[in-house]
């Protein structure tokens, strides 16, 4: 029997990938992350699975779950919000069970970044204004972020940025960025990603917090920071030029 660590997707039910739906159909007992994962996905479950919300739950007590399940020979389906190789805290989850001998498997999911991106209809990788995507956080009060890891160090690049996790910092987070992308560095904040009461708000390193306030957003949003949210004129790639050639076609004449 095996533990199927599922990316449920950034929240609306549809998102979830063809894999991670099927397995959540045929496992015997689902654990989720009820905050953040939507019912809709949990429902399809079969009928009389064991289905738990772990989020009052210790690693101890959902370590606890899955070696019951295996002792009984049933398949398990862990379903965590995103994609869970960001931010799903499956690492500990994953070393547990190889010390316990219990077989396990991940499926990816949609990223909150893609989601959030695809909100605002904004490519995060532009010709001549951004070729990187870095994602990150601040430091919470539940981690601290590792040496050489702080925003300010990654923000001398002037790449796209990604912050997960801290809506509730965005002063802190203002006041790292600005000196490199400059008070009118253009910011979004994309709160519940794809779920029906998504929300947007945009703005400049000058207003954004401002503006957040107003919309009392003040947890589960993504901020997005670099120029590639306010290109103006920029270069197109060369993957379509006519005068570009490639292996699967030729430069036009």
């Amino acid at each position: 029997m095996t533990i199927h660590f599922i990316g449920a997707g950034p929240g609306a039910a549809d998102l979830i990938t063809v894999r991670g739906l099927n397995l959540i159909r045929a496992c015997q007992v689902v654990l989720y992350a009820g905050s953040l994962v939507p019912a809709a996905v949990v429902a399809e479950a079969p009928q009389g699975a064991r289905v738990l919300d772990t989020a009052p739950l210790t690693l101890d007590q959902i370590v606890a779950e899955m070696h019951d399940a295996h002792a009984k020979g049933h398949d398990v389906a862990r379903v965590h919000s995103g994609d869970p190789s960001l931010y799903g805290a499956i690492g500990e989850q994953m070393r547990r069970l190889k010390a316990l001998g219990i077989p396990y498997d991940v499926t990816p999911g949609v990223p909150s970044f893609a989601a959030a991106a695809a909100a605002l209809e904004t490519e995060l990788t532009l010709p001549g204004l951004a070729q990187t995507v870095i994602l990150t956080r601040t430091a919470t009060r539940s981690s601290a972020m590792p040496e050489g890891e702080s925003l300010e160090a990654l923000a001398r690049s002037k790449a796209t940025l990604a912050i997960h996790l801290s809506a509730a910092n965005l002063a802190n987070v203002v006041k790292a960025l600005v000196p490199h992308y400059g008070l009118g560095g253009p910011v979004a904040i994309v709160e519940r990603a794809s779920w029906p009461d998504q929300r947007i708000v945009t703005g400049t390193l000058s207003d954004i917090q401002e503006k957040a306030k107003a919309a009392g957003i003040t947890k589960t949003a993504l901020i997005l920071v670099g120029q590639v949210l306010d290109p103006g004129a920029f270069a197109e790639s060369r993957l379509y030029a006519g005068d570009f050639s490639h292996e699967f076609r030729e430069k036009a004449v």
